[in-house]
């Protein structure tokens, strides 16, 4: 079994352990001193800094030219985590995440986007989002290695409150339940020479594609949703050099006539700005 993989399940089983011993503290003392129950966490976070010193080392011997791909949505768009600024784009190479870019709908015409509060409401409905419900077309030719949609969309995470909530208490949970939860609702696409395109936190039951399913550029996958690891209805992309999420490395993407927005950077990608095959399926 790959090495990063056997890491990854030693790491899940600590924090499953770490988080059993909090549970059953809760109701009865341990029969050992209080600072050995923190040994499991430790340990997990010991593995998690490890994988992420050998990741920088690859990253610094290896740096791949950019994949250029269609834009995986149509509309007016802006980053929000983005690899223009940063590597790995998410503080982490974790999941493939390290050149992973986060857009967010910004429409000329209708409602805006809510802006982010400290106390109220301390969670929106995801309607109330421009990107929720957004279609997801596929960025290049090829075929479906995973799609699955049975995750529900919690609601958005949009005060101070509502995203301490989310990382103290989801984020810890989803990352024991491993990396399905932490992207949600999700669809891996292999591009062809050893490169997959994944579509994060995908809309419960929106897919339009299955597993072993072949695409064309530009045909619609999926809507746009808000499950696993969102605090609000985003579109996660990334390019990786494998199907599995636990062992994959990232690969640098540029958009066609878009590139590689920054932060805060806004674009619109025109509805021809995809292969003819989109209008087969919408």
């Amino acid at each position: 079994m790959n090495r990063r993989k056997v890491a990854a399940k030693v790491q899940y089983a600590l924090w499953v352990v770490f988080l059993a011993q909090v549970a059953v503290g809760l109701f009865v003392e341990l029969p050992y001193d209080y600072w050995l129950s923190w040994l499991p966490a430790l340990g997990a976070l010991g593995i998690g800094l490890a994988g992420a010193r050998s990741a920088r080392r690859r990253i610094e011997t290896r740096s791949p030219a950019p994949v250029a791909v269609a834009p995986p949505v149509t509309g007016r768009w802006s980053a929000v985590n983005s690899p223009a600024d940063k590597v790995p784009s998410h503080g982490t190479h974790s999941l493939a995440q390290t050149y992973a870019i986060d857009i967010v709908a910004e429409p000329e015409e209708g409602p805006a986007r809510p802006a982010p509060v400290w106390f109220r409401p301390v969670a929106r409905r995801n309607r109330d989002y421009p990107a929720f419900g957004a279609p997801l077309y596929a960025v290049a030719g090829g075929t479906v290695v995973h799609a699955e949609d049975g995750q529900r969309d919690h609601l958005s995470r949009s005060s101070l409150a509502g995203v301490l909530y989310f990382w103290l208490v989801e984020g810890i949970g989803r990352t024991v339940g491993g990396s399905r939860r932490v992207v949600g609702n999700h669809i891996v696409l292999d591009l062809g020479d050893g490169t997959y395109a994944l579509y994060a936190h995908v809309q419960r039951g929106s897919l339009h594609v299955r597993p072993g399913d072949e695409v064309g550029a530009g045909q619609l996958l999926g809507l746009c949703g808000n499950s696993g690891n969102s605090t609000e209805p985003h579109v996660h992309f990334q390019l990786m050099d494998g199907p599995d999420l636990e062992t994959a490395r990232g690969i640098p993407f540029s958009w066609n006539g878009v590139g590689v927005p920054a932060a805060g950077e806004t674009f619109t990608v025109g509805v021809d700005a995809t292969a003819p095959a989109r209008s087969r399926d919408t």
